[in-house]
């Protein structure tokens, strides 16, 4: 049953569907990576990178809405529960224990790399059935992007 009646053809609302729900899911795990991360990294850059992390947190969170929503408003079910996000991820898991400052930045460049590929994907395949997803997923990666930048600047 949809009680929100889709402006998409049904391979469009497919294919659209499929990215926003990809995107949401990568977003909302990205975030509690960052945030396990967060609570848990130590070192002598433990302030600089824990406030950072919290950046991510916020950024992942903030556009997971507007994803959600954008799915919502085409007619998609938005799922984020924890049991789909954990079936469906590409993110690695966070490491356990605490987490040494280098070993942090380490995992937040590799889980921002594969979420930023996936998002990269997702702008092509949204571009002609759905250009206003599309620029969803290319502001949301920019953002990813300034924050990969910034990750990776702190290994150099």
């Amino acid at each position: 049953m949809s009680v929100v009646k889709s402006p998409l053809s049904e391979s469009d609302l497919k294919t659209v569907g499929d990215a926003l729900q990809g995107a949401l899911v990568d977003l909302v795990d990205l975030s509690l990576v960052a945030k396990q991360v967060h609570w848990n990294v130590v070192g002598p850059r433990f302030r600089s990178v824990h406030l950072q992390l919290d950046e991510v947190v916020d950024t992942a969170r903030q556009h997971s809405d507007t994803v959600a929503e954008r799915a919502s408003a085409v007619g998609v079910n938005p799922d984020g529960r924890s049991a789909t996000i954990a079936k469906t991820t590409a993110i690695n898991v966070a490491p356990e224990g605490w987490i040494k400052d280098t070993d942090a930045v380490k995992a937040l460049v590799d889980a921002l790399g594969i979420v930023i590929g996936r998002m990269r994907e997702r702008i092509e395949v949204t571009e002609n059935p759905d250009p206003v997803s599309q620029d969803i997923l290319i502001t949301l990666t920019a953002d990813l992007e300034k924050h990969a930048w910034m990750f990776q600047a702190e290994s150099a």
